[in-house]
C-alpha cells in the first residue's frame, strides 16, 4: 500500500534495532487502535524521503519489481503532467467564448494592447468595445496616455497573447489560460515535495483544476490569475530552497560508526549554507507578483518571514542550541538580500516601457510640476514614478464607491457573493418550458471544494499549533498572506475573485486533510514491511480504518468533481433553461 498521509512516518530511527518492539502497554492498546509513535532518524527529519507504494500494491496490479520501479520514477512527472493536460483541455476549450468583452477585460485587454505596441497605456474612448469585437484592425491605438492603477506585468503578459493571436477575446485570454494550466502543474509538483507523496501532490493539482474560481479566472483577461501564478511560483521556489538548505546541513553533520547521522551544535551554529539560487528565484517571482498587483507586497513580507523561520527550524533540528542567534548571524542578511532587493529591482525593470517613453501618464511630472524639493538628485524618471505610485496608492485606499458584486472578505471562504462577469437572457428558447434561457459566466469557486476547505483550514491550524507541522504552517501562511490584508480595507470596494490568489493553498489544505482521512499504510505506521517474513504484520484494525478513510476521501473528491461538472454551464457561459439556471443559484446572494 502507498503511504499517503501527511503525518506518515518515513521509516524507523536508524539507531533503533530493527526488530525492537514497543512497550507491553502499547501493544495491549493496539487492539483499541493505538499506534505507537515511531522515532525518525535525524537525516530523515532533515531530508524526509518520498513515500513509495509497497509491494502489496504492485502485487495487486501484477507489476514486477523492475516495472514498478520505472512506474514510480515516471509518476513523479508523469502524474503531474497528466493532471495539467486535463486542466489545459478544460481551460482552452472554447476559450474565445463568450465572444465579448466581459467584466474588467474592458480595461486590461485594451491597456495590454497599447502597452505592447507603444510602451504605455492609452486613453481609450468610451464605448469602443463593440468596434474592437467587430474589426480590431480598424481601431487605432490612442496616443494620449491613460491613467492606470495597476503595475504593468500582468498587462505585458496579456499583451503577449494578443501579439500572437490578435486583438480578440481568444488573444487576450490565451496567456492567462497558459498560466492557469501551468499553475496546476506547479501545484502538483509543490504538493508532492511538500507532502513527500506523488498521490497527494497530484490530488492538490486536480482540486485546483476543478475549482470554479480558478477555472473562470484562467479564461478571463484579468490580473489576479497572473498574480496567483507568480505567488505560487515563489512559494514553490522557497520550498525547493528549504529542501536544498536542509540537505546541505544533513551532509555536513557527523556520522557515527554505525552510519547514523548525529547532531552537532557547532556545525549547526556556524555552517554557511552558501549559494541559494532558489531563494533568488523566489525574489524574482515575488517582484513579478508585486509588479502585477500591489498586494504582492504583503505576500513578499509573509513569505520572507516564513523562509527565515524555516532556517531556524533547520538549525535547531541539526543541533543548534540558539537557532535564532545562528540564523541572525548566518542567514538573515543573505535572506533579505536575495529576496527584497531582487523583488524591488524586478519591479522597477517591469516599468521599462513607461521609463523609455516620454508620453506615459505622469512621465514628465518631475520636469514640470515636480521641480524643487529634497530629492532632486534622483533621476527624473524615478521621481516621476514615485509620484505616480503615490497617486495610485491614494486611489486604491480611497476606492469606496459601491458595486453590485462587492463583498466583504469575511464571506469569501463560504462564497457569500460571487461576481457575474457576463450575463445574457435569451428569449424564444426551445429548450425551456417557459421559452427563456440564460447564459452566464459566474466567478465562483466550486462550492463543495470551498466548503470542505473550511474544515481543512481548521485541521491545518490544529496541525500547526499542536503538532508543529511545518507543512500546515506553510499552507496557513499562503492563505493568510492572500486573504488577511483585505480585512484592513473593508471600507474599500473589493470582490470575491481577489481570493484566487490563495486558492492553491486551499487545495493543499484539502489534500492534506484527505491524506489524514486515508491514514498511513501499515509500513508507515510501524516502520516495517508487513510482507517481509519474520516481521509483525499490519494491524487489521488499522487496515479497516484505512479502508474507511479511503472511502470517505474518495467520496469527498468525487463530490467536488461532480460539483464542478454541475456548475460547468455557469463557468463557461453555456445556455441554460431559466429553471436550470435558478436551480444552480443555491444561495440568494448568488443572484
Amino acid at each position: 500500500m502507498t503511504s499517503t498521509a501527511p503525518e506518515a512516518r518515513q521509516g524507523q530511527d536508524a539507531g533503533e534495532p530493527y526488530g525492537a518492539q514497543p512497550p507491553a502497554w502499547q501493544q495491549r492498546l493496539r487492539r483499541f487502535g493505538h499506534v505507537p509513535r515511531q522515532e525518525t532518524g535525524l537525516r530523515e527529519r532533515l531530508v524526509p524521503p518520498y513515500t513509495r507504494p509497497g509491494r502489496r500494491f504492485w502485487a495487486v496490479l501484477g507489476a514486477p519489481p523492475a516495472l514498478a520501479g520505472r512506474l514510480v520514477r515516471w509518476s513523479a512527472w508523469g502524474g503531474p503532467l497528466l493532471v495539467a493536460l486535463v486542466a489545459g483541455l478544460l481551460r482552452f476549450w472554447n476559450l474565445g467564448k463568450p465572444d465579448a468583452v466581459i467584466f474588467d477585460e474592458t480595461y486590461y485587454a485594451k491597456d495590454a494592447w497599447a502597452l505592447v505596441n507603444q510602451g504605455y497605456e492609452g486613453a481609450w474612448p468610451k464605448d469602443i468595445d463593440k468596434s474592437i469585437l467587430a474589426d480590431p484592425s480598424k481601431v487605432p491605438i490612442p496616443v494620449d496616455p491613460g491613467y492606470v492603477v495597476h503595475p504593468p506585468v500582468g498587462k505585458w503578459i496579456i499583451g503577449a497573447g494578443e501579439q500572437l493571436f490578435g486583438f480578440t477575446p481568444f488573444g487576450w485570454r490565451f496567456m492567462v489560460a497558459v498560466l492557469g494550466t501551468l499553475s496546476v502543474l506547479m501545484l502538483c509538483r509543490i504538493g508532492r515535495r511538500l507532502f513527500r507523496s506523488t498521490f497527494l501532490g497530484c490530488l492538490a493539482g486536480l482540486l485546483l483544476a476543478v475549482d470554479g474560481l480558478h477555472f473562470v479566472m484562467s479564461r478571463t483577461a484579468l490580473l489576479d490569475l497572473v498574480l496567483m501564478f507568480f505567488v505560487l511560483a515563489a512559494f514553490g521556489c522557497l520550498v525547493a530552497d528549504r529542501d536544498r538548505a536542509r540537505r546541505r546541513l544533513a551532509d555536513a553533520l557527523p556520522v557515527d560508526a554505525e552510519g547514523v547521522t548525529r547532531p552537532d551544535a557547532r556545525i549547526a551554529k556556524t555552517l554557511r549554507l552558501g549559494w541559494r539560487p532558489w531563494r533568488l528565484a523566489a525574489g524574482l517571482m515575488l517582484g513579478l507578483a508585486f509588479g502585477t498587483k500591489w498586494n504582492g507586497l504583503y505576500i513578499l513580507a509573509a513569505f520572507g518571514v516564513m523562509a527565515v523561520l524555516w532556517d531556524v527550524g533547520a538549525r535547531r533540528t541539526a543541533g543548534a542550541v540558539q537557532p535564532y542567534v545562528a540564523v541572525l548571524r548566518r542567514d538573515l542578511l543573505p535572506a533579505f538580500l536575495s529576496t527584497v532587493p531582487v523583488a524591488i529591482g524586478t519591479y522597477l525593470v517591469t516599468w521599462t516601457g513607461w521609463i523609455v517613453t516620454d508620453k506615459g501618464y505622469y512621465r514628465n511630472w518631475a520636469a514640470t510640476e515636480g521641480k524643487g524639493g529634497s530629492f532632486t538628485w534622483l533621476p527624473d524618471w524615478l521621481r516621476s514614478l514615485w509620484h505616480y505610485e503615490y497617486q495610485v496608492y491614494e486611489f486604491h485606499v480611497g476606492l469606496t464607491s459601491g458595486h453590485t458584486y462587492e463583498s466583504n472578505p469575511w464571506s469569501w471562504i463560504v462564497l457569500g457573493r460571487p461576481v457575474s462577469y457576463f450575463y445574457e437572457e435569451q428569449a424564444g428558447c426551445a429548450a425551456s418550458a417557459t421559452g427563456k434561457c440564460a447564459r452566464e459566466v459566474l466567478a465562483i469557486g466550486t462550492p463543495m471544494l470551498w466548503w470542505a476547505s473550511c474544515f481543512a483550514l481548521l485541521y491545518v491550524l490544529w496541525r500547526w499549533f499542536f503538532r508543529r507541522d511545518w507543512r500546515a504552517g506553510a499552507i496557513a501562511c499562503g492563505v493568510a498572506a492572500g486573504w488577511v490584508p483585505w480585512f484592513f480595507y473593508q471600507e474599500r470596494t473589493i470582490f470575491l475573485f481577489y481570493a484566487v490568489v490563495f486558492v492553491p493553498f486551499l487545495c493543499l489544505a484539502v489534500a492534506m486533510m484527505t491524506g489524514a482521512l486515508i491514514g498511513p499504510a501499515a509500513e508507515a505506521r510501524t516502520g516495517k514491511d508487513p510482507e517481509d517474513p519474520g516481521l509483525p504484520a499490519g494491524d487489521p484494525s488499522g487496515e479497516r480504518r484505512r479502508t474507511l478513510g479511503a472511502v470517505a476521501a474518495g467520496i469527498l473528491v468525487l463530490l467536488i468533481v461532480w460539483n464542478f461538472v454541475y456548475f460547468w454551464p455557469l463557468y463557461t457561459g453555456t445556455s441554460l433553461p431559466d429553471t436550470s439556471w435558478r436551480d444552480r443559484m443555491w444561495l440568494d446572494t448568488w443572484v
